[in-house]
């Protein structure tokens, strides 16, 4: 992304604080949006910042970013509860499948469902049931029954990915009319990274000193926060559409041939759901190839995770001062630096040379899903925003499923250097496919 901005704390003439409501989830007509586009392209690169100026789009922010926060906090708790209780892996196992591949399977039905809907009333709603989820799993922490905690885990997992679905649809349809989408996604992305590094921490400092019923009531808590603040900003927030309203069964497979049609869409989300299986290849035996093919201890598994994390906060930080540079450019470098890093873990013969290349990868990993993100967005019509962007964060959600599976398998057959090194060349092939012609189409919405 190109070179940094110089703050400027004077108004844009191009940022309405009191932007435009939207008709409709997704954010005001395609002809407003690609006007203010059109006005980004040739104005002063503005600072990320700005993007909070924009009415709406703070409340949003906010509450996207407790949602992150309770995701990670409530993980680590279930994790942690499932296996104290059980002792076994498979049911740990289970858990994530429940609470975070499964619900792709359900999610993008109820997003194309309720995108029609005003923003401020129906989000709030989906945030207090998450609470009331999460308040149930702080119950079945002290009364701890298996098949209990796999429904509420799943019944979470569904409501968080519509409930980030439709917040993305929101999010460009307040800020695309003023044209800063870019620094609005920059904003959320380099929230994520701080939430993916903290939640955890913090997870496991609540568990540690008031257990894991005092973390899940904290996670309760966060989204009965994050429902609140949405309500209370709702005259803020894109109102429902008006006019005949089609049944979910007809969004849901009118936005499928949508995107699937779409010449940059389609790609987007196909590719992405085949790059993230090998993103997550490695996951599950990262801790296999510190340990055993490296030879180093836990603390070493733990300096490399943390390499590769210090190299996706440097990376959320790399696409927030990224300006105007080409989001093709943006999509096919991160998912090239990923390739790299994971091909360079593969062929370290030491602990510090893997920590390196995690830095790497941990880069291309800051700015790879954002870029995605923000180029579908800036490609689909208003119309399909929420469901365009719920059906990229369902694939988000059900790719590493496979890619856990196939990384065990490539292990067990051969080697974690091996899986490392697939990893790394489906990342760099992923990228090739992408580079055959532009994946952002400039001015152009569909």
């Amino acid at each position: 992304m190109p070179a940094a901005q110089t703050r400027t704390d004077a108004p844009s003439p191009f940022i309405s604080v009191d932007a435009p409501r939207s008709l409709g989830v997704s954010g005001c007509s395609d002809a407003a949006r690609r006007a203010g586009r059109r006005t980004a392209s040739v104005a002063k690169l503005r600072p990320v910042r700005s993007s909070l100026r924009v009415a709406g789009f703070s409340p949003l922010a906010a509450s996207y970013t407790l949602n992150g926060l309770g995701d990670m906090l409530g993980v680590v708790a279930l994790a942690v509860l499932v296996l104290q209780q059980t002792g076994s892996a498979l049911a740990t196992t289970a858990l994530f499948l429940a609470a975070k591949s499964m619900p792709a399977l359900l999610s993008p039905a109820l997003t194309a469902g309720l995108d029609q809907r005003a923003i401020g009333r129906v989000v709030p709603v989906v945030y207090f049931l998450e609470a009331g989820a999460f308040a149930g799993l702080a119950q079945l922490s002290t009364a701890f029954w298996l098949p209990g905690v796999l429904a509420l885990a799943f019944a979470d997992g569904v409501l968080a990915l519509t409930a980030r679905g439709l917040t993305r649809g929101a999010v460009a349809g307040v800020l695309g009319p003023a044209g800063v989408l870019r620094e609005g996604n920059a904003l959320l992305n380099v929230a994520y990274a701080i939430t993916s590094a903290a939640g955890p921490v913090l997870a496991g400092v609540v568990i540690h000193f008031g257990g894991v019923d005092a973390a899940l009531w904290i996670d309760a808590g966060s989204f009965l926060c994050a429902g609140l603040l949405l309500a209370a900003a709702r005259r803020s927030l894109p109102m429902a559409v008006v006019g005949d309203h089609q049944g979910w069964r007809a969004r849901v497979r009118d936005g499928l041939s949508h995107v699937r049609s779409h010449p940059t869409a389609g790609r987007l989300v196909a590719g992405e759901g085949v790059a993230i299986v090998f993103f997550t290849l490695v996951v599950p035996i990262s801790v296999v190839f510190v340990r055993e093919t490296l030879h180093s201890s836990s603390l070493g598994y733990g300096v490399m995770l943390g390499a590769w994390g210090v190299g996706v906060i440097l990376g959320s930080v790399v696409f927030a001062r990224a300006g105007d540079m080409s989001l093709h450019v943006l999509v096919l470098a991160s998912t090239l630096a990923v390739g790299v890093g994971y091909a360079g873990i593969a062929a370290s013969p030491t602990l510090l040379l893997a920590c390196l290349a995690s830095v790497v990868g941990g880069v291309g990993n800051g700015i790879q899903w954002i870029s995605v993100m923000t180029a579908l967005q800036d490609s689909v019509g208003d119309a399909y925003q929420a469901r365009a962007a719920g059906l990229l964060e369902s694939v988000g959600a059900v790719a590493p499923g496979i890619g856990f599976v196939v990384g065990g398998l490539l292990t067990a057959a051969s080697s974690p250097r091996v899986a490392y090194a697939v990893a790394g060349v489906g990342a760099v092939v992923i990228a090739a496919v992408w580079a055959r012609r532009p994946i952002v189409a400039d001015g152009a919405v569909a």
